[in-house]
């Protein structure tokens, strides 16, 4: 879903207000989308794109590692030469900007949640404590069995980096990739490294949520519920809820309930920190600040 409708809003001086804000709260909950990452670095498409993927961009005529995601590939074979490659560089390699280091610094001291539909790990990397993050949408990281027959993810970190080995690539001592001179990669994997389910030998798939058979493991289950527990012990403190990057794909996860709260709770201020999208509905428009600016450059600032 898409509102194009709903206006974007500046407060004032608001990169002041989100500080102070910010110092004055006993409690902070970040809720963080694609924007995040955008801002961080992480951009589907452009040199970022061209660098890693060019001979599928040839090949197949799209133009962006999202689209890539949801080309009809002829073998399972490419489809994974595609995806460990957008696995890799989207949750193994770090962003190009500290953009999630600037926001850990800016509550790292506080007592905070964070609650993100976005699949890239930036968040751990950064330094933020994993008891205090909740992934609703999976984990670039992970993969499930894609009946699924169980429900169960499993790390995927050392699958992912044999398959983009076996495509020509190297993996440098920072995490980088490159090809060495004279060389192409290939665009499909060995069929020994297809992933298969160790339960029902069936294909994996990425644990990410598409349609109904998204695994929501014993993991994914414990982080909800120590979210809904710092709900319920911060009602009546001072609390900011901190949005920052999210659009309007998928607003009943965290823009509208974040909305209502900072309607319903009686010390509760409510930030939106987004490019183009700033946003806050009249009833809460009093207790909230718009910021119509790039996460990374308001971050820097406050920081």
């Amino acid at each position: 879903m898409e509102n194009r409708s709903v206006p974007t809003l500046e407060t004032p001086e608001g990169a002041e207000k989100l500080k102070k804000a910010l110092e004055d709260a006993e409690a902070v909950i970040i809720g963080a989308g694609a924007g995040l990452s955008t801002s961080a670095g992480f951009i589907y498409a452009g040199e970022r794109f061209e660098r890693y993927f060019s001979d599928f961009a040839c090949a197949y005529h799209f133009h962006d590692m999202y689209s890539g995601g949801f080309y009809p590939y002829a073998t399972q074979e490419e489809f994974w030469a595609f995806w460990s490659r957008n696995i890799y560089v989207n949750r193994y390699m770090d962003p190009p900007k500290p953009v999630y280091e600037r926001l850990f610094q800016l509550v790292k001291d506080k007592d905070y949640f964070v609650l993100t539909t976005n699949v890239d790990h930036c968040f751990q990397k950064a330094g933020f404590d994993k008891q205090r993050l909740f992934y609703t949408q999976g984990d670039y990281g992970l993969f499930q069995c894609s009946e699924p027959c169980h429900m169960e993810t499993y790390g995927n970190e050392e699958q992912v980096r044999s398959m983009v080995r076996a495509q020509g690539f190297v993996i440098d001592e920072e995490g980088g990739l490159t090809v060495p001179e004279g060389t192409t990669p290939t665009m499909s994997i060995p069929s020994e490294l297809l992933p298969r389910c160790p339960k029902c030998g069936k294909p994996m798939t990425m644990n990410l949520r598409c349609d109904e058979r998204f695994v929501e493991d014993r993991g994914w289950h414990a982080a909800s519920g120590r979210y809904s527990v710092f709900l319920r012990n911060h009602r009546e403190k001072k609390t900011l809820f901190l949005e920052v990057g999210t659009g309007w794909n998928t607003p009943g996860i965290i823009k509208y309930p974040f909305w209502q709260m900072t309607y319903d709770w009686p010390d509760a201020t409510y930030a939106c920190l987004n490019y183009g999208e700033a946003y806050a509905p009249e009833e809460i428009q009093e207790k909230a600040i718009c910021i119509n600016a790039d996460a990374d450059e308001i971050l820097e600032k406050i920081v």
